[in-house]
């Protein structure tokens, strides 16, 4: 009885040095994109970092617009985002410290085969998305004041259209909810091409509008200030926007396929 009493508190002192050793562990809260989560390209990249620092990244992936406002409030340490000029002010407001270029891509409007507001045509977005407006076609909105609801506001206003009536809705969803939406409506949607890429197995709609330079979506990564708020890690904040940024975390970006196809480009 008393080795098996002696075998037990061996037990109980083993898996408490693990846990604690587990717990110990440093932590890092990043908010992000949920283009960056639901392409797939955060589980590719994040165990590298991971076992190299010897921690674990918490992800939060929202829109853009809340991913910075968690930053603001001190929520978390580090945001990679793709809204250059709520990047700009982010950052010029105080909030945030050593914005780093990451990557980039382009969205892509995708829609029904049949193309019902014939925006094949178009020359050019600003056109494409007039054609939806004047065809009253289904066109599904992020709604959620992400980098790509942010992008899709200024292309209307850039085809002179406030959006609305019945054939325009609003989600407040993530990019790889939307696309399953437009699918399931068989309407159009602006979508970043990574996501779009991670879901095309899984959806009917093909891409209808592409290549205009209005399309490019940079993504950036940036530190929450620790003069604002001094309980952030910082310094872990930085091995990541070092890490993102440097030869080993630049090919690791470069190589990720989903499709065969590749979803993010770094800058040469």
């Amino acid at each position: 009885m008393k080795s098996i009493f002696r075998l037990s508190l061996v037990t109980l002192t083993l898996l408490a040095f693990f846990c604690s050793g587990a717990l110990a562990a440093e932590r890092l809260k990043l908010s992000t994109t949920t283009s960056t989560d639901n392409s797939g390209l955060l589980k590719a990249l994040l165990p590298m970092f991971e076992q190299k620092h010897d921690c674990k990244v918490d992800i939060i992936a929202v829109g853009t617009g809340k991913a910075l406002k968690l930053a603001a409030a001190g929520d978390v340490d580090v945001t990679m985002v793709h809204a250059r000029s709520k990047e700009d002010k982010f950052v010029a407001d105080g909030f945030g410290v050593n914005r780093r270029d990451v990557m980039y891509n382009d969205f892509v409007v995708i829609g029904p085969k049949n193309d019902p507001a014939g925006i094949k045509s178009a020359n050019s977005v600003g056109e494409a998305f007039a054609k939806i407006a004047a065809a009253q076609a289904k066109f599904i909105s992020r709604g959620d004041d992400s980098g790509t609801h942010s992008k899709e506001k200024h292309l209307w206003k850039a085809a002179d259209v406030a959006p609305a009536g019945d054939w325009y809705v609003e989600a407040g969803r993530g990019m790889g909810d939307v696309i399953t939406m437009a699918n399931e409506l068989q309407g159009y949607t602006l979508t970043d091409r990574g996501t779009f890429i991670a879901y095309q197995n899984k959806i009917e709609l093909p891409v209808l509008f592409e290549g205009d330079k209005a399309l490019f979506n940079p993504y950036g990564v940036i530190a929450v200030n620790p003069k604002l708020h001094p309980h952030v890690n910082y310094d872990l904040a930085m091995s990541f926007i070092a890490f993102l940024t440097s030869p080993e975390g630049q090919k690791a970006i470069a190589d990720f396929r989903m499709n065969g196809q590749q979803l993010f480009f770094i800058y040469e």
